[in-house]
């Protein structure tokens, strides 16, 4: 009457391995494909903070870190499910890790200083940067390194280490810039009048902005010239158009008015001295 189970028995003992296998390779299936489904939500998610809050090259950073950290975890998961020791695994890469780390100093000092840009913000993708000898439009950013592009076209690629080791100046951060127009006027002309063609300056130029009001004063007392110097802002974006404009402007109104913008000019005094008497 029981046959039947000792039969059930029997084929289980003998292919009992092979039944075990094939679960452990559904789970592993099954895993991959949830660390799949984990990773296009974690790019979604990050899309949609992208478009909410977060930067663009913040969100970029972000989706990779997210991306490789799911796939971490699986990999760890699917071995614990054929039966090998995670535990003693993890503590292999550690130690591997600390090895690697060692002799990728340099590369990951790169990463580390990425990491530290992105989080204070110093600078993102468009903004124009100066930083040592180099200043350019941002092109692309990532972990590793800053490409930049000069007035001129030239790209420039950069470590961040080099960067970050450095005080960078963003001109694109604030939403306004100062300009300062220096011009030379003669000792003999009349400084009341270099004013008025100062302020007849202002008063033409509306991309100048009311706060801070615009300065006028004398900057200094040069060897053949009295600088006179004009301090007005300007929204950042038409920052050089304003003062490329302001720059021929002073100088075409202050030779209209009759002043004059001295060369400069050195005395030079040649002292004889008596002939010998013999």
């Amino acid at each position: 009457m029981f046959d039947w189970l000792d039969t059930l028995f029997l084929f289980t003992d003998k292919y009992g391995g092979i039944f075990t296998l094939a679960k452990k390779l559904l789970s592993a299936g099954a895993i991959i494909i949830v660390c799949k489904i984990l990773t296009s939500i974690s790019a979604k998610l990050v899309g949609r903070l992208t478009k909410a809050a977060l930067d663009e090259t913040v969100a970029a950073l972000l989706n990779v870190a997210v991306k490789y950290a799911v796939i971490i975890v699986c990999l760890i998961m699917i071995l614990g499910v054929f039966g090998i020791n995670t535990a003693a695994l993890v503590a292999l890469l550690g130690t591997a890790g600390v090895a690697v780390g060692l002799a990728l100093k340099g590369t990951l000092g790169n990463i580390a200083s990425g990491i530290m840009l992105v989080i204070l913000k110093s600078y993102r993708k468009g903004d124009f940067i100066e930083f040592g000898s180099f200043m350019g439009t941002v092109k692309a950013f990532d972990l590793f390194t800053t490409t930049l592009e000069t007035p001129d076209g030239v790209s420039i690629s950069a470590p961040n280490s080099a960067i970050w080791a450095g005080p960078v100046k963003n001109y694109s951060r604030s939403p306004r810039r100062r300009m300062d127009i220096v011009v030379g006027i003669s000792y003999g002309d009349s400084i009341d009048a270099a004013y008025k063609v100062m302020e007849g300056i202002i008063k033409s130029e509306g991309r100048f902005l009311a706060e801070p009001a615009p300065q006028i004063m004398v900057q200094s007392l040069g060897e053949s010239s009295v600088n006179i110097q004009l301090r007005a802002w300007a929204a950042s974006d038409c920052y050089w158009d304003v003062y490329w404009k302001q720059v021929r402007a002073v100088k075409e109104a202050i030779e209209a008015a009759g002043l004059t913008i001295p060369f400069p000019q050195r005395e030079v005094r040649l002292i004889q001295s008596p002939p010998e008497h013999t």
